[in-house]
């Protein structure tokens, strides 16, 4: 969407809140973006003031969760799911959310099989492999 421009993407993400808080009308994406955000109400403050969002470091070393990446995890799970890509994708999601109880678990879930299979790409240099990311998923599904 916005490539390797983190203000931008931020800044984004922050006039998205601003819009939904407003009632404004929101674009289908916007809408995906905003649910994410309400489910988080722990990241809300940082998305109502862009100019600390933009200046403000998220560092594993201090044990800060990066709310932009967290948010945006939850919305490719939901890009996936909107698509079944991986094909498969929504049947096993259907089965995570029996298990975990609950939907946002269950995208929690799995956020850490999608971490690991994007940070193997990254290591390696090549597309990420659905194959493996969908049997991840299902492995964690399996009661």
């Amino acid at each position: 969407m916005f490539g390797n421009d983190r203000d931008r993407l931020r800044r984004y993400y922050c006039t998205v809140w601003d819009k939904a808080n407003a009632g404004q009308p929101l674009e289908p994406l916007e809408r995906i973006i905003a649910e994410a955000i309400r489910a988080h109400p722990e990241y809300q403050p940082v998305l109502t003031d862009a100019e600390t969002a933009l200046s403000r470091e998220y560092t594993p070393e201090l044990g800060q969760t990066n709310p932009f990446l967290h948010l945006g995890m939850h919305i490719a799970i939901q890009e996936q799911l909107g698509s079944n890509r991986p094909a498969g994708i929504l049947d096993v999601y259907q089965r995570l959310c029996r298990r975990a109880g609950d939907a946002h678990a269950a995208e929690h879930w799995m956020m850490e099989c999608l971490g690991e299979t994007l940070w193997e790409a990254q290591r390696a240099g090549r597309e990420p492999d659905e194959r493996a990311y969908l049997e991840r998923l299902r492995r964690l599904a399996r009661p």
